[in-house]
C-alpha cells in the first residue's frame, strides 16, 4: 500500500485513482470523528464530503511543508468552524438544558459525546475551539496541536486549560 504522500504526488500527477485511494484510507475516520461531535449521521457525511471536496481541490498545490495528516486535520478543523458558526444560533437555545458535566482527563469519553458540551464548545473562542476540539476529539498532544494550528506548544496549553475553565463556568450554571 503507497504511503499518502506518494499517493499525493499520484494525484498531483494526474491520477484520479489516488485521490480515491487517499479518501478509502481516511474516509471513515473522518465521518467517525464529525459523528462523534455532531452525533447526527446526515451532518457528519455532509461534513465529511465537504473535507473531501477542499482537498480535491487543495491536495493539486499541496507543497509536502506539513504531514498530510496535519493537512488534514486543519481541513477538519476549517470545515468544523464553518459547522459551528452555521449553527451558532442553535447553540443558544438550547443552553436552558446544560447539565452539570464532567471535564476531567479521565472523563473525556464521557464528555466527548454530550451535545450539551459540544454546543458549550462552538461557543468557545476560536483559538480555544480547536485546540479542545483537536485536543479531545482527536486526542492529540500539545506538540501536535501547535503544528496543526500553527501555534506555540505554550499557547496550545493555555488556550486549553482556558477553554476548559469556561466551559466548566458555563455548564455548572446550567
Amino acid at each position: 500500500m503507497k504511503s499518502d504522500n506518494e499517493l499525493i504526488k499520484d494525484y498531483q500527477n494526474g491520477e484520479i485513482e489516488a485521490f480515491n485511494e487517499l479518501v478509502k484510507k481516511h474516509l471513515n475516520m473522518t465521518y467517525n470523528y464529525f459523528l462523534s461531535i455532531t452525533q447526527d449521521r446526515v451532518e457528519s457525511d455532509d461534513l465529511t464530503q465537504k473535507v473531501f471536496l477542499n482537498l480535491i481541490k487543495g491536495l493539486k498545490n499541496f507543497r509536502f511543508q506539513s504531514s498530510f495528516n496535519t493537512y488534514l486535520y486543519r481541513v477538519k478543523i476549517n470545515v468544523l468552524n464553518s459547522y459551528f458558526f452555521k449553527n451558532k444560533w442553535n447553540s443558544f437555545l438550547h443552553l436552558d438544558q446544560i447539565k452539570e458535566p464532567s471535564i476531567d482527563d479521565s472523563n473525556h469519553e464521557k464528555a466527548f459525546l454530550s451535545k450539551e458540551l459540544w454546543k458549550n464548545i462552538e461557543m468557545l473562542p476560536k483559538k480555544q475551539r480547536n485546540v479542545i476540539v483537536l485536543r479531545i476529539a482527536n486526542q492529540l498532544s500539545y506538540k501536535e496541536i501547535s503544528e496543526v494550528l500553527s501555534i506555540s506548544e505554550d499557547a496550545a496549553k493555555n488556550n486549553y486549560a482556558h477553554g476548559v475553565k469556561t466551559l466548566k463556568k458555563r455548564m455548572n450554571h446550567g
